[in-house]
């Protein structure tokens, strides 16, 4: 299977061409080849429809395995042996994770070309969501409860990884901005670091908005996500990044390309913004529809589920929903600038992602579902 006619996710509902292109049989063996107790390829039986990087489902007599290819400026061997380090931590910690496969030399990425390639054996669980768009809703609130029980685990084990924050690179999801007393000076360190970044903002009216945003949302947010412990968290928890077992709950825990030393708060608050919205809707429906507060609560009451909550901890997190989403979708924009160099995907996450979700929470619609929240969540 050569992955002809494949398609993935856009920045809307619709597919599109993949930037970057199916793997294929000979480029998987290649990859294979320096995993020396991998068995031989029998077929490639899926190619991931996630748009960021390229995976596919290998299916050998020895089991089935997921290859995955990043494009070398998007993720190093070293970008890559960061994240592996947490997994193996995690793991260690009883979570059920991937297990990341090792080379004759030890390295958990191979770097070929313009390629840096992961080779994943086959998680337990059913990918329900694999075909839906990373903004996509719980299928039920039994889910959005089980995902805030597993969120809630996966945060009990990262507790004791103590590696530093990573290097800045694109679609991290890093914590640099909103803990700082002065953001807009955190923001500009934030982008003078990433020249693509620098380039684009330099043609819009960019502090104007960001100034407002930070004023009206971010007030007295800093000294309290000081006072959260840091932590290595997961930073794209949504459906389709968890395998499901029979019964319901979360089986695996998987794609860890976004985690990075934050705080349990912020993944919380992360989690929530990721599914309890129907964001790829926004402006085609009224703005009192965009948001399920059920499941919002349902995933907070999963998340409490787990063990003793800090009412701090809840609060901190609904005050970051308006914000959390801000370092993301500035690198998502330093990626379609820099690396793509696609201008209409560039201006989407800017106005569309960055703009668009800050706008909504600002409504009375979002105001709303706040107050809604933080009155659930004191009860």
């Amino acid at each position: 299977m050569q992955g002809e006619g494949h398609r993935v996710h856009g920045m809307g509902l619709a597919l599109e061409a993949p930037t970057w292109p199916a793997i294929t049989d000979g480029e998987a063996a290649a990859v294979l080849a320096h995993f020396p107790l991998v068995a031989p390829i029998t077929t490639l039986s899926w190619h991931s429809p996630r748009p960021f990087s390229a995976a596919t489902l290998i299916d050998t007599a020895d089991g089935a395995l997921l290859l995955k290819r990043h494009h070398h400026q998007v993720r190093s061997v070293a970008g890559l042996a960061a994240e592996h380090g947490f997994i193996a931590h995690l793991a260690t910690a009883g979570l059920s994770v991937p297990e990341v496969l090792r080379t004759a030399e030890g390295a958990s990425a191979v770097g070929l070309g313009e390629g840096t390639y992961e080779l994943h054996r086959r998680s337990p669980g059913a990918d329900l969501y694999r075909d839906h768009p990373s903004w996509t809703p719980f299928q039920s609130y039994d889910h959005a409860h089980a995902a805030g029980y597993a969120l809630a685990r996966m945060h009990q084990a990262a507790r004791g990884f103590n590696a530093p924050a990573r290097t800045a690179q694109p679609l991290v999801a890093s914590f640099t901005i909103l803990p700082a007393h002065d953001p807009m000076a955190a923001m500009d360190a934030y982008i003078a670091a990433r020249p693509a970044l620098a380039a684009f903002l330099s043609a819009r009216n960019w502090r104007s908005p960001l100034a407002a945003l930070f004023a009206d949302g971010a007030s007295g947010l800093a000294p309290r996500l000081v006072r959260q412990p840091s932590l290595w968290t997961h930073n794209d928890w949504h459906p389709s990044n968890l395998l499901w077992a029979a019964d319901g709950g979360v089986a695996t825990v998987f794609d860890f390309g976004l985690a990075d030393r934050t705080c349990a708060a912020h993944d919380l608050a992360t989690a929530i913004e990721r599914t309890a919205f129907a964001w790829l809707e926004l402006g085609t429906k009224p703005d009192h529809a965009i948001a399920d507060l059920r499941a919002a609560r349902a995933l907070i009451a999963g998340y409490a589920s787990a063990g003793p909550l800090s009412p701090d901890l809840i609060e901190t997190a609904i005050r970051l929903l308006p914000l959390v989403h801000i370092e993301f979708a500035l690198s998502e924009i330093d990626y379609f600038a820099g690396i793509v160099g696609d201008e209409d995907a560039t201006l989407l996450a800017w106005e569309g992602y960055l703009l668009g979700h800050a706008d909504w929470f600002l409504s009375g619609a979002g105001r709303g579902f706040l107050a809604d929240l933080r009155e659930e969540a004191g009860r």
